[in-house]
Formats: C-alpha cells, sequence, structure tokens
C-alpha cells in the first residue's frame, strides 16, 4: 500500500513545502512549516465533487428576475449589534466575529442567540471550548431563560452539519472555526487545512440551506485573524471585538461587510448580566472629562454612519535623557510624528526636546484623518500649558503644508457636537457651507485654513 503523501504548510501564509525549512519562502515566518498528510486520491475526487454541490442543478436567472423577498434582513435583537450588521442579520450570510480571548464574543452570541431564538426561531449553538454545562450556567446569568436554543459541545465538522440538517435551526452559532476538524483531514484542528475545508463547509451550509450561521474566530498576537487569508475572503461579513480589560465598554467593528457599510460601530457595556447596547457613546467617553484642563480637546469623529465625540489627551513635558520619546495610544504612532512636525515647522512649536504623550480617553480608537485637528489642538494646550474653551469641539485633517483640508460628513459631526451641548466649533473652512444643513442653531462654527490660525482661535 502506497504510503499518504506528506507535505509542509506554512501556518501563516498556506504555502507548501516538500521539506521542513526553518523559514517559509514565501512569507518569510519563522517556524511555521507544518507537516500535513495529504489525502489519497479518491478521497481528493469526492472533496471535489462535494464542492460543487453548492451549484448542482442550478440554471442562470435574469437579473431582472430575481427576487429578494426572501433576502430580508433578522433583527439578533440587539440594536447595537444589528447595526454592526447592517441592520440584521441576512438569510443565508456566513459571519466571522474575531476578539481577543476573554473579550466577550460568546457572551454576546449567546445573547444575540436568546433575543433571535424567541422571535425567528430555534438557534444551534456549536461549541468546541466550552460543555453544555458552562454554556448553560452563562446562559443562566444572562437571563436567557425558555428560549429555543439547541447546544451542541462537538468538534467534528460532518457531526455538525448533521444537526444542521437535522434541526433546521434559524440560526447557527459556531464557537469557534480553529477548534472544529474534519476527519477526511489528518492535521490537527487550527492548520491552515482545516481551517479552510470549516470555513468552506459552513458556505456550503449556509447558502445552500439558507441559514445564517456566525463564526467565531481566534486572533493572533498582532491582533489579526488566526487562519488562511482566505478565510475573511469566504466569509460575507468580518466583525471585530475590540475593548480594553481595564475598562468596561466594548466595541465591535465592521471590517467587512457584503450587506452594508464598512466601518460600522457599535458600542457595548459589559456588566454583570451581559453587554448592554450602548445608544449614546459621546456621552459615555466624555463623562468623565475635566474641564479647564490643559491638554485636552474635544474630537468629532465618524465611524461608519455614526458620529462620536471623544476626548483627545496630550501630554508635554521636557525630556530628560535627550532623546525624547512619542507615544500615542488610540492613534497611529507615524500619524503622531507627522503632526508634531507640522506643529514644528508651521506653527513655530519647539517640540524637539519634549517628550509628547497621546492618548484617546476611555480605550477609544481613532484613525480618521478628521482626527489630526484634535491632536494638533491637544498636543498645542498642552505645550502652551493653556487650557481650551469647555464648550469648544474640533475636527479637521491635517496637511504637511499645515492647511486644514475638509472632511466628510461634516453635517453630522456638526449635529453630534450640538446635540452635546458644544456651543463652538472649528473646524476646515471647506466644509462651513454644513451651516444650512446641520441644523446647529446657536452653535458658532469656526471655520480655519491652517494650523496656526487654529491655533489663535483655539488658544485666546
Amino acid at each position: 500500500m502506497k504510503p499518504p503523501k506528506v507535505v509542509f504548510v506554512c501556518q501563516e501564509c498556506g504555502a507548501q513545502a516538500p521539506k521542513w525549512m526553518g523559514r517559509c519562502t514565501d512569507c518569510g515566518a519563522w517556524n511555521s512549516l507544518v507537516e500535513e498528510r495529504v489525502g489519497d486520491p479518491p478521497a481528493v475526487a469526492a472533496a471535489t465533487n462535494r464542492y460543487a454541490q453548492l451549484g448542482a442543478g442550478g440554471t442562470a436567472k435574469l437579473y431582472a428576475d430575481v427576487d429578494i423577498a426572501d433576502a430580508l434582513r433578522l433583527s439578533t435583537g440587539i440594536g447595537e449589534f444589528d447595526r454592526v450588521l447592517g441592520g440584521g442579520v441576512v438569510p443565508g450570510s456566513l459571519v466571522l466575529l474575531g476578539g481577543e480571548p476573554g473579550i466577550g464574543k460568546s457572551t454576546l452570541l449567546l445573547q444575540a442567540a436568546a433575543h433571535f431564538a424567541r422571535a425567528a426561531g430555534p438557534v444551534l449553538y456549536a461549541s468546541g471550548e466550552e460543555s453544555e454545562h458552562q454554556i448553560k450556567s452563562r446562559g443562566d446569568r444572562l437571563n436567557v431563560g425558555e428560549a429555543p436554543i439547541y447546544l451542541l459541545a462537538e468538534t467534528c465538522i460532518e457531526r455538525i452539519l448533521e444537526e444542521i440538517a437535522r434541526l433546521k435551526p434559524a440560526l447557527v452559532i459556531v464557537d469557534s472555526v480553529q477548534t472544529v476538524f474534519s476527519i477526511k483531514f489528518q492535521s490537527a484542528p487550527g492548520s491552515i487545512g482545516q481551517v479552510r475545508e470549516a470555513a468552506t463547509q459552513f458556505l456550503f451550509a449556509a447558502k445552500g440551506q439558507n441559514i445564517p450561521t456566525v463564526l467565531v474566530g481566534h486572533v493572533t498576537k498582532d491582533g489579526s485573524l488566526a487562519g488562511p487569508k482566505v478565510l475573511e475572503h469566504v466569509v460575507d461579513t468580518v466583525l471585530s471585538f475590540e475593548g480594553e480589560r481595564h475598562h468596561a465598554h466594548r466595541v465591535v467593528r465592521a471590517v467587512k461587510n457584503r450587506f452594508g457599510a464598512v466601518s460600522e460601530l457599535g458600542v457595548f457595556e459589559m456588566t454583570g448580566v451581559g453587554l448592554r447596547p450602548v445608544p449614546n457613546p459621546s456621552m459615555l467617553f466624555l463623562s468623565e472629562r475635566a474641564s479647564g484642563t490643559p491638554g485636552s480637546a474635544v474630537l468629532c469623529c465618524v465611524e461608519g454612519s455614526r458620529p462620536i465625540l471623544v476626548e483627545v489627551q496630550a501630554l508635554v513635558s521636557a525630556s530628560t535623557y535627550g532623546n525624547p520619546r512619542r507615544m500615542a495610544i488610540g492613534l497611529d504612532q507615524n500619524r503622531l510624528s507627522l503632526l508634531l512636525a507640522v506643529l514644528e515647522k508651521r506653527a513655530g512649536l519647539n517640540l524637539a526636546g519634549d517628550d509628547v504623550y497621546v492618548n484617546i480617553a476611555g480605550g477609544m480608537s481613532v484613525d480618521e484623518p478628521a482626527a489630526d485637528l484634535g491632536v494638533v489642538a491637544a498636543v498645542a494646550s498642552s505645550m502652551r500649558n493653556r487650557s481650551l474653551a469647555g464648550s469648544t469641539a474640533v475636527f479637521g485633517e491635517v496637511g504637511l503644508s499645515g492647511e486644514i483640508r475638509g472632511v466628510p460628513q461634516a453635517a453630522l459631526r456638526v449635529r453630534e457636537a450640538v446635540q452635546m451641548g458644544f456651543s463652538r466649533i472649528v473646524m476646515p473652512a471647506a466644509n462651513i457651507d454644513v451651516r444650512e444643513t446641520a441644523g446647529e442653531g446657536d452653535c458658532e462654527l469656526v471655520g480655519v485654513r491652517s494650523v496656526g490660525e487654529a491655533l489663535d482661535h483655539l488658544l485666546t
């Protein structure tokens, strides 16, 4: 009998090599090659036929004849979760939810499963990491009650698919995709081949039976989703569950969404009885802001379609060792270095010998260019030891020549600031025409064209 063929597969990029090597020749990762056995030809042929079953017997349809009535969204019962999904769960969709260990992924999905089961029908919760008793104990704490949720402690893909075919649930949750395996492969669960097979099989089950499926994914040390990149390509929606362990709030961010806006944001607060949606994130992030303190500025940012006010804190102090430090939390470190160079060259602030620390209060992360003016205002306020007016909010992009560039969705930002009680907004002059559409009332809109002009309005 011919022995099975052995290949070594990189767990980072999926490249194959005939023998073990210390470093992958494709992606350069060290110690990432793992031995895997390739199945014999009959098994491969059967798998190929199985992959074709999704479109078996299908015929092409005219675009005008396609009926989307069956694709109506189903609510999970959690408003913030529905917002991130684009308005609810689409039948037949495949969703991937990733996040740090202990961040609350299982808690959020069990809460959503309970609401979904009461409204739409039975839910199958397949867990490869916890037993039924562990899930039940969490459900009692979350007040799941008598919701029709079927629990399955199973790691075999074929067994999970059998239960899906038997129960025909309205929603399937698999926690997690890195723990399940197929008996057709001899590699360990979580390997490149197993994760690819699991994602493909659950995709076929979701599309073929029109059942929405949610997969929980692990993350690596750098915060990216573990497994091959094809995992993110296969699914319809990729959600990132973020948050600091020392803060009560959690953020669910849409990284990819075929049925809604990308970079949509949902904010939750972790409590003793589960995750509670936060309808007004601006109030949450500004609740502990100290007014009249130098180095503090309120930024109007937009995540997806939601405007949020956050506090940008900066601390500028003399460097002790002659090698000044630049540290940013919640902001891009390279972007901070760029803005400090602009302040040096265009605004005349001598920061070369000072340590500069910038933080987004509350653990929020902001990566849009509209945050530039907030960072500049906070750093200049701390440098000159002069506080900004407590009723002033800012937003705007800063260019290398010191100009303040216009940003999108300015009307949303202004409207949110007005609702939170701010009476003065320093913003790009290119966006000053939002006065007619924002409904700002008695709010004063100050349009600025350069960094120097902005600091003159903010620090006077």
